[in-house]
């Protein structure tokens, strides 16, 4: 698993004590998900909560194919099947925010 610095957010190499970076001591206590650019479990829960029947949630984490579905369902049936997808988006963004879902598309955990 790779480490990054909490200052600068650069990737450590293993057993590395000083951040080449910046130049900040690193902590040896290893943590859950100190990735900076990992997608936040609680943004994509809530995007999957109220926009759901158009897929944002699906769209944030890098799940496209499921994001179009979703967006076409509601736009192409004029919104009269967007009670389905939203029902959809409803239970994935419930999904993410209790930790169901914990990756992105990539397989990258989600940070809290």
């Amino acid at each position: 698993m790779a480490k990054f610095c909490t200052n600068c957010g650069a990737e450590l190499n293993e057993g590395q004590d000083v951040c080449l970076k910046c130049g900040v001591k690193v902590n040896k206590t290893p943590s859950v998900n100190t990735d900076p650019n990992a997608k936040s479990k609680m943004a994509a829960g809530l995007l999957g909560i109220f926009l759901g029947c158009f897929g944002v949630h699906n769209f944030y984490l890098g799940n496209t194919g499921k994001a179009v579905a979703q967006l076409l369902i509601t736009v192409l049936s004029c919104f009269v099947l967007s009670v389905v997808s939203g029902i959809w988006g409803l239970i994935e963004g419930i999904l993410i925010l209790t930790g169901s879902i914990n990756t992105d598309a990539n397989g990258n955990p989600l940070r809290d």
